[in-house]
């Protein structure tokens, strides 16, 4: 069993972070009777799990959905997370393709319609780009 600071330690991952993931249900830890947490060696794979899937972009709710799949505390293995990958393939796409718009587009526009740049690119009259939704518009992907 480690302690919170071993497990802090070895996943590179702040207490904050830890005691956070557990409030999410994330992680799992029992109480000794001084009510310190200890976490199964097994914690490290699936803090690793958590931050890889973090690292790609995904939520929180998407990770603890995740999770939620597997047998109660059980960790991830090499097939879950391939499992859980191919499942999240058409989103990381569309993340990707989000990112390509933004980084083709942000010199010359921050996507809004909002024309409060000086040389915005972008012609909006009467706001007809407020139709689309809220936010920066022009970066959703087409579809």
């Amino acid at each position: 069993m480690l302690t919170i600071g071993q497990l802090s330690e070895r996943s590179g991952i702040a207490h904050s972070a830890l005691r956070f993931y557990e409030d999410r249900g994330l992680l799992e830890s029992e109480r000794t009777h001084g009510n310190q947490r200890r976490y199964p060696a097994s914690a490290l794979r699936r803090v690793a799990f958590i931050r890889s899937a973090q690292q790609v972009g995904l939520t929180l709710e998407e990770i603890s959905a995740a999770l939620a799949e597997l047998p109660e505390g059980r960790t991830p293995t090499k097939s879950d997370w391939h499992r859980l990958s191919k499942q999240w393939r058409p989103r990381l796409d569309e993340q990707i393709q989000r990112i390509t718009l933004l980084r083709d587009r942000l010199d010359s526009c921050i996507g809004c319609g909002c024309l409060s740049l000086r040389s915005c690119p972008i012609t909006n009259p009467d706001d007809a780009l407020g139709d689309r939704g809220t936010g920066a518009v022009l970066l959703e992907p087409e579809g």
